[in-house]
């Protein structure tokens, strides 16, 4: 499994192999001792979510009070879609700035969201599936939103598509007047958590999972 770091520091995209034959495909989206090895501490996985989308919908931008906040590791088993994590921690080097990563069926790469960002994403086509695994789970009370439509973040959905969005996420406040309520995690904060989690830590054993059979 190949592995890079992407311009917000802490968010990877993983890609791994995938094995062919005339049975069909093989792959493993998520490898624990890679994630470990890559991450520094395991994933918990406090639930795992999957969604089903038509084309141009655009879920998000989502993200949860830090701590805990909610990690997520995301990938794309049919259809494609195009990824977008964007740094909302208040007094982050990278505050308001985004990254975006095109996940699909073809190439089955991964992406790794930690505490405290905000994720969203657009389908490129109908009957998008996306797959993640949480770190806890729903808690309706600390999950918050930014509208994907702020004008200021600029976020690079697609223009030939139209978007369709839920009322929610069409109400949701900007970047701006989320960071003037209070509802945005900290910088501070979400360091002293990502460091939490390094120190509970566990180590896995090797794993074989990630080989056809």
């Amino acid at each position: 499994m190949q592995v890079r770091e992407l311009a917000i520091a802490g968010v990877y995209e993983f890609a791994p192999k995938s094995f062919g034959d005339n049975r069909g495909l093989f792959t493993a989206p998520f490898q624990g001792e890679v994630f470990e090895k890559t991450v520094g501490h395991t994933l918990r996985l406090g639930q795992t979510n999957h969604s089903v989308s038509r084309r141009g919908t655009i879920r998000g931008v989502h993200f949860a009070d830090t701590p805990p906040g909610q990690a997520k590791y995301i990938y794309c088993p049919s259809g494609s879609m195009l990824d977008v994590i964007v740094d909302i921690r208040v007094g982050s080097p990278t505050f308001g700035k985004w990254v975006s990563v095109v996940l699909d069926a073809q190439s089955y790469k991964a992406v790794y969201v930690p505490e405290g960002l905000g994720h969203g994403f657009v389908a490129l086509e109908d009957d998008t599936s996306m797959s993640y695994l949480c770190s806890t789970g729903y808690n309706p009370g600390a999950e918050h939103g930014i509208t994907p439509l702020d004008p200021a973040l600029d976020l690079p959905w697609p223009c030939d598509i139209e978007p369709v969005l839920s009322d929610k996420d069409i109400k949701a406040p900007t970047l701006a007047e989320a960071q003037a309520a209070g509802l945005l995690p900290t910088y501070d904060a979400c360091q002293a958590h990502y460091a939490s989690l390094l120190d509970n830590r566990v180590m896995t054993t090797p794993s074989t999972s990630a080989s056809p059979s």
